[in-house]
């Protein structure tokens, strides 16, 4: 059985009454009545699974705003624009679209094409209007990963916490409370240093010194030796020490002070420079650093007849529609219709694609939603040419694949669009 998680009830909520105020977000359609269920049993639904431990889940605090842009929701009543999947009597009555709003809507969208003229959509008869309504089913599972990387800095000499003060803790046993983001958010990444993982090394460049040998110096590259006051020829005056002039006279070079010779530039004739990985100090500080992330995996499945065939899934995943069902818990099965083979089926094959879950990661939880967005084709012909559209969501947003018969730009008005002209 699901175990659902968060209501929609959010900061005016004492800490006390937040979490009493879990509920079920229940199916509508199906034969499980609404329960409400306590915090301990949505603790021991998640940790029952070896995932990690119930105290990670204290974070579930909060659920998401609601996406104005997602589809709006309603009780399922059985089938949809007249058609009877599941042989239910109780249909959704749909709003029958007439000839003078279809041209209303045809004319406003031929009305934003500049070169589109709006003869067609007038006058030319409707042959034909097809209701080939499309199903969404989404399945959201929002994770969160964890893993561990090793860090390694100059050491400063400050106090060092290593595993001596206390035990080292696991990746899953860092508290991430004041962290954790709203459910379903995309993507949010946090990084932390392990308590008590500390250590302290010797610097393996300069083998704890803190300096290494100058190659300006060792061009021979010596291994463990250095030679200091090495001087280096000017040049400015390549080790003369004057400089000549075209009258035949000779100046004392300001560079070398008539020397000829100059210091190392590099480490100053020391025949040492600073070990630039542990900055001087001889020793590097390691701890483990745990990168935490929560994202949002998705699975989207469209089930749309052969009428709806030509438009592109993206349009109806934009598109406004009419919420079956939507269900959150802690692991999503798939939803149960009364009324609906088709809508069961629909919905396992919608849980049955679930989007992998890294190892690394573990399910915090799912949300599950079946739509359906109205969509109307609508086919106009005069003298033996004809054409088609449709009418898409609760918006009634006009889609045209390719055909219109009233174009004077000669196809191209996408290069007008791209040169924003």
């Amino acid at each position: 059985m699901e175990e659902p998680l968060l209501s929609e009830k959010r900061s005016e909520l004492g800490e006390n009454d937040k979490w009493s105020a879990y509920q079920h977000v229940g199916r509508t359609g199906s034969v499980l009545p609404p329960a409400s269920v306590s915090v301990d049993e949505i603790r021991s639904a998640a940790a029952s699974s070896d995932h990690y431990p119930p105290s990670i889940h204290a974070a579930l605090l909060t659920s998401p705003e609601p996406n104005p842009n997602e589809q709006e929701a309603i009780g399922y009543q059985g089938g949809y624009g007249g058609v009877d999947y599941g042989g239910s009597t109780n249909e959704f009555q749909r709003q029958i679209l007439d000839e003078v709003e279809i041209r209303e809507l045809l004319i406003d969208h031929v009305g934003h094409r500049c070169c589109w003229g709006s003869r067609p959509a007038r006058t030319w008869k409707i042959h034909a209007v097809e209701d080939c309504n499309v199903y969404i089913g989404s399945l959201e599972t929002f994770i969160e990963e964890r893993e561990i990387i090793r860090e390694t800095e100059p050491c400063d000499g400050g106090k060092i916490v290593g595993k001596d003060t206390a035990p080292e803790l696991g990746v899953w046993e860092l508290d991430l409370r004041s962290q954790f983001p709203v459910l379903f958010i995309p993507h949010k990444e946090t990084r932390t240093k392990v308590p008590h993982s500390e250590i302290v090394d010797k610097c393996t460049d300069c083998a704890g010194k803190g300096d290494i040998v100058c190659s300006t110096c060792n061009a021979n590259q010596e291994p463990g030796i250095n030679k200091e006051n090495l001087m280096f020829d000017c040049p400015t005056c390549y080790g003369r020490g004057l400089i000549a002039h075209r009258d035949g006279s000779d100046t004392i070079c300001k560079k070398c002070s008539g020397n000829g010779k100059i210091p190392c530039a590099t480490c100053g004739s020391r025949g040492l420079i600073k070990c630039k990985k542990c900055n001087g100090s001889g020793a590097l500080l390691s701890c483990n650093l745990a990168i935490v992330r929560w994202k949002t995996l998705s699975t989207r499945k469209v089930s749309a007849t052969s009428g709806a065939a030509s438009v592109p899934d993206e349009v109806f995943h934009r598109a406004k529609g009419v919420q079956l069902c939507n269900t959150q818990a802690y692991q999503c099965s798939p939803a149960f219709f009364a009324d609906s083979f088709f809508l069961n089926k629909f919905s396992s094959e919608v849980i049955a694609e679930r989007a992998p879950v890294p190892p690394t990661a573990r399910i915090i939880c799912e949300r599950h939603v079946i739509s359906v967005v109205p969509v109307t084709r609508v086919t106009m012909a005069h003298r033996g040419r004809s054409f088609s559209f449709y009418i898409i969501g609760i918006s009634r947003d006009v889609y045209l694949k390719d055909y219109y018969p009233s174009r004077f730009c000669w196809g191209l008005c996408p290069c007008l669009e791209w040169l924003k002209l």
